[in-house]
């Protein structure tokens, strides 16, 4: 674009709601901001906003130039800063996305990060959805599964995922204890509720026993976990946060590395080296040696 002043106006619009807020922020009157947005809207060929009485609403076009302009932005603020000599301060948002079955180690890992980086505010998002780095919507992602491939990606291993078979003692009492995996028959199970999922864990419970009786399934990792824990079956959790519950029995010892998958720190190549996400790759990899997996 010839024009970012348009394009850092409309972004402004976009993240705040109002005509009149993007013109308190950006220190002009409001019928710039209206000229601004009506001149790009122009230019692109293709309406940004819907305006309705409690201000702008960003349409799918602009939802897309709010990810594209806050990345630049973000970019141009970690270049001001070096330039004044302030590139050594790590503040501002940090945006961090991982699966939710990562939420009870992260969460504590992102206050002790915030902790010891008291002018950065945390943005953790979670769920099955690939937030993609190229448009911003993320600084670092902790994905699992096979590498990561998306072009301009810079990926790290982290760590592995180790997963292990559990019950509640609740169901142990009621369904008593498998001895082989050939007693599993009469069993109930809690998985996803995607079949083709390609979870190594997944995939195995496939092969090992097709005929598993899934009385509870669910695409929300968070919900599987709770069934487990409510008795309605016996499923796979981490092996870290199942050993720290005591109410959870291990049905089956894991078989070698089958049921775990390797844990990647992703991060896009235009971000990598800001002081920000360098401060916080340098702060996780430290932290997951000490992960039990």
């Amino acid at each position: 674009m010839e024009n970012w002043d348009e394009i850092k106006t409309a972004y402004q619009v976009a993240r705040i709601g109002t005509v009149s807020g993007a013109a308190e922020v950006l220190g002009v009157h409001h019928a710039t901001v209206i000229r601004h947005i009506d001149a790009l809207e122009q230019r692109l060929g293709v309406r940004l906003f819907q305006r309705h009485a409690r201000g702008y609403t960003a349409t799918e076009a602009g939802e897309d130039l709010l990810r594209v302009a806050k990345a630049t932005d973000d970019q141009f603020s970690q270049l001001v800063g070096r330039i004044k000599g302030r590139g050594a301060g790590v503040s501002g948002d940090l945006v961090v996305t991982s699966l939710t079955a990562l939420v009870p180690r992260m969460v504590p890992l992102l206050t002790e990060f915030q902790r010891k980086n008291p002018e950065v505010v945390i943005r953790y998002l979670t769920g099955t959805r690939l937030f993609r780095l190229e448009y911003g919507e993320a600084h670092v992602a902790i994905r699992t599964g096979s590498p990561p491939s998306q072009p301009d990606n810079v990926v790290q291993t982290l760590s592995r995922q180790r997963m292990g078979l559990f019950a509640s003692r609740r169901y142990v009492e009621e369904y008593g204890m498998p001895k082989t995996w050939e007693d599993c028959g009469g069993h109930r199970f809690v998985g996803t509720s995607d079949d083709q999922s390609r979870a190594p864990f997944n995939r195995w419970i496939r092969e090992k026993v097709p005929e598993a009786v899934f009385s509870f399934r669910s695409d929300e990792d968070r919900a599987i976990e709770q069934a487990i824990h409510s008795g309605a079956g016996m499923g796979f959790t981490a092996m870290l946060e199942a050993k720290a519950n005591p109410d959870l029995v291990e049905m089956f010892p894991p078989e070698g590395d089958e049921w775990s998958a390797p844990l990647w720190l992703v991060t896009h190549v235009d971000l990598h080296r800001t002081t920000k996400v360098q401060a916080f790759l340098t702060f996780i990899k430290a932290a997951a040696k000490d992960w039990d997996l």
